[in-house]
This record gives C-alpha cells, structure tokens and sequence, in this order.
C-alpha cells in the first residue's frame, strides 16, 4: 500500500491526457511511480473538460502517415477490438488535409484507463491538489500536496508537471510565456447531446451542402485554384454522404446561423455545429465543443475562472434553444452530458532547453533527439466569433509530412529534476502542442525519460546528451519517431 512517506522513482502532477500516458511509459519501464490527480476521475481533457467527440483525430498526415501512435494507438485499439470505438476514418477528402478522425468512446476510456493504470502498478492518489515542489537550490525533490489528509511532502527523485497550465513547473521557479488577456483563446465547456434525427439532419445536409465549412479541409499552403477545387468537392461530398460518421464534425449551418445572429437567438461567441461521439452498438452522439467559449479568461486567474464558468453555462442554454428550434434532426433531442468543468485551450507555456517555433512546423523540421512527430498546423487559434477558428497565419508542415518534438522541450529552464509534458511544453504561441493525441506524445516521453534518471540517477538535462535509450524504448512502446515525411 503507497503511503506518503515512501520515495517515489517518478511523480506525475496531474492525471488528463498527458499525465495518463506518463505514468503508463514510467511504470513500463519499472519506475516506482506515483500519480496525483485533483479530480476522482483520469483522463482530463478526452473524458473530463471535453472535446470527447474530437477523440484521436489528426493521427495521419496528408500524406497517409501515421505520426501520432504509441499509446495514443494502444488505447485506440483496445476500445476498438471492445466495441467502444470506431475504425480510424479516413475519408480521402480529409486525409489530403491530415484531418482524420479516430473516434472513441469517452466514458469506456475513463473505464480502461484506470484499468490500464492497475494493470502497469500505478500508484493513484487522487482528489488531491498539488500546491507546491520540494526543493533543495535549484533541484526539485518531491512535491507538497492538500486533500482530506491535510497537507502533505511526497518525495520523488524525479517530477513530471502534467497540470495542463504548468502550474507546477511555474511554483518551481522554470520561466514561462502567456499571452495577454486581450489576445488569450477563448475557454470552452463541452457539452453531449443523444436523440439527434441522423436522417433528418443528412437530408438538410444534402440540399444545403454550400452551408458547411471546407476549410479545415484544406491545407494553407494551397493556391485560390486548389482551394476552390476543394470547395466543390466538399460541397459534392456534403450533398451525397450517407454515413454521418464520415463527416467528422458538422460545422457551418450559416443561413441558420445568421438567422439566429439577427433574431438574437444565437450568440456572437462561436459558430454552430458540433462533432461525434460513439457508443456501444454503434450509436452516435453530438458532441459541442465550440458553441459555449468565452473570451479573455485566464487559467492564472481563480476568478476569471469562475467568470467563464458562468458565462459558458448561459451560451449552453441560448446554443441549446437554438438548435431545438432550428437544426433539422433536433427536435427531439436532449442533453445527456455536460462536462464539470471548462476546457482550457490556452494558458502557461513552460521555457525548456529548446523552444518549438513556427518555422520548425513549417519546414517540417527533423531533431537528432525526437521522441514524438506532428502534423498539426501553425498558426490555428479559436476566436470568440462566429466563424470560431481564425484563419490567417496558419502553416502546416511542408510536402505533406510531419515534424519532430525533441526531447529538449520538455526540459524546463533553470530547473532541475522536473519534466514537463502536455500544451505547456516549451514552444512559441503559433507552435502550441496543446491537441489530445500530441499531449498524450509528450506525456508517454517525459514518462519514459523520467524513469530512465530516475534508473540512472541523472537528471532530465543530463540525459539530453545522449537520448538513444529513450528513442529505443519509445519506438518499443509503439512510438512513430521515424519514417514519415
């Protein structure tokens, strides 16, 4: 039985995407390994703040290579050959954007998580905050936690901040970037629906097909010509697409929309549509992650926090009257699900020994010490309007292929014996890596490379000099580190 008086090899501050994934690849490796997590459940963003019905997207890059796998592949599989996920769908009309998807159920994945995490001897300890690291000068040597217990130290030799916002890392004194509140991506509460009218809603989508955004199926990189060659072919496939599944996520409605903008039954925060949730027997679910967001709320800030909250839970209710009202299928669908919290899609990023950039994405940029690739684009920030996404300054790796993550961005600086991982890691605003399957990347890396200092007794930056035992076990736990474009 773990107790708080036993060291621990690796201590991971946070159990969403990013902090699952770690504590598996440490304890694979046979770190002692502790995971503490705030809330009663695991998984963060994939199954606690939302977006559910994003899943696994953006697995395969516009050249049809898998980039994202690992155990991000793993728990794909595993619901999949359960009957708790769907195939990875990869329509030819969004793979040549690198936007697919790969849809899970999210309820069955908080199951299979914690089964995962007694199947690896994890040690849990949750409905606990962390509110401070132990330090000895510069060097991190354990953490400070509150709960019912009271408050608590908890030794580790090594520290991974999986908080999401880097709020441990910031406590440890590692210097960080935020934008202002002016320019911050607005925070967004998910929210699922059940009794959608699939049939309904796929004829309107048949004799509207021009009411529905392209643009995420297309690549920035592409000439006026090759954009509005997609255009049609996004309006021929919207107008004869029989399986709703293979749409992705149904954004758009603009004649609605405007409608409900003019009559004041829509609010001016986000744009109308929603994605897909699976569930057993292949039953379908809309999933809304954008029609709730508010703007200029900073995670740094408790009462700011608590300001979205509210504020969200309002949108909620005018997005839900509208979609009653007005969305074909609709009628006489209900909200099963409303998630507990806001989903914040930005916050700190933590400084480490190399610093993600743009150009790096752009250029599809290749690092001697790789422990992960992406193809997601640069540049792609959510607006509180309705057209949600702001489409300028976007870059997408070049030819099609992907770039690495190096191990050096989840090193933060001026600290020692702590690793960071998830949408904290060390990049610059436009290379955010803050999606589910890079967090889930980042976290299997800075698992796997804190329990090697921790076997090895050296810290995180030492073991920047030589990362080839890391790159071996990562591609042994099923990494894509190599091999794509």
């Amino acid at each position: 039985m773990p107790n708080y008086h036993e060291e621990y090899d690796v201590i991971i501050c946070g159990g969403g995407t990013s902090g699952v994934a770690a504590a598996i690849a440490a304890a694979r490796i046979g770190a002692n390994t502790l995971l503490v997590e705030r809330m009663g459940a695991l998984g963060g963003q994939l199954s606690v703040s939302g977006p559910p019905g994003f899943a696994f997207a953006h697995l395969f890059n516009p050249c049809g290579e898998q980039d994202a796998a690992g155990i991000v592949e793993e728990i794909h599989r595993r619901l999949l050959e359960e009957g708790h996920a769907l195939p990875h769908l990869k329509p030819a009309i969004r793979l040549r954007a690198g936007y697919t998807f790969s849809y899970i159920d999210p309820d069955w994945f908080n199951l299979v998580i914690f089964d995962m995490m007694e199947e690896n001897k994890v040690n849990l300890l949750l409905h606990t905050l962390v509110v401070d690291v132990m330090k000895e000068g510069n060097r991190v040597t354990g953490i400070v936690v509150e709960n019912a217990d009271g408050r608590r130290e908890i030794k580790g030799k090594i520290v991974v901040d999986c908080t999401g916002e880097g709020d441990i890392a910031s406590r440890a004194g590692a210097p960080y970037e935020i934008v202002s509140q002016e320019e911050i991506q607005p925070q967004s509460l998910a929210f699922t629906a059940d009794g959608v009218d699939w049939k309904e809603l796929l004829a309107y989508i048949h004799t509207n097909p021009d009411q529905f955004t392209y643009f995420e199926l297309t690549l920035p990189e592409m000439t006026k010509e090759e954009i509005e060659e997609v255009r049609k072919e996004a309006e021929k496939y919207y107008g004869s697409v029989t399986d709703v599944t293979q749409l992705g996520e149904i954004m758009g409605f603009y004649k609605l929309r405007d409608h409900g903008l003019e009559t004041g039954e829509w609010h001016q925060y986000a744009g109308v549509g929603f994605f897909l949730t699976p569930r057993e027997g292949g039953h379908i679910q809309a999933h809304f992650q954008h029609s709730a967001q508010v703007p200029g709320i900073m995670p740094t800030d408790a009462w700011s926090l608590s300001k979205g909250e509210a504020e969200c839970r309002k949108q909620i209710q005018i997005a839900w009257r509208f979609f009653k009202k007005y969305v074909p299928g609709f009628k006489n669908a209900y909200i099963t699900r409303i998630c507990p919290e806001m989903r914040i899609r930005e916050g700190r990023r933590i400084m480490g020994d190399y610093k993600l950039t743009r150009d790096d994405v752009a250029e599809g940029r290749k690092f001697r010490d790789v422990i992960g690739k992406s193809h997601f684009k640069a540049g792609a920030h959510h607006a509180a309007n309705s057209n949600t996404i702001v489409l300028t300054n976007k870059c997408a790796p070049k030819d099609g292929g992907s770039h690495d993550i190096p191990y050096r961005c989840l090193v933060p600086l001026g600290v020692e014996n702590l690793l960071v991982a998830g949408k904290m890691i060390s990049t610059d605003r436009d290379a955010y890596q803050r999606y589910v399957q890079q967090t889930m990347i980042t976290g299997q890396a800075a698992g796997a490379a804190a329990a090697l200092c921790a076997k090895h007794g050296v810290s995180p930056r030492m073991l920047e000099q030589d990362v080839s035992e890391l790159q071996r076990i990562l591609k042994n736990q099923g990494a894509v580190l190599d091999g794509t474009h």
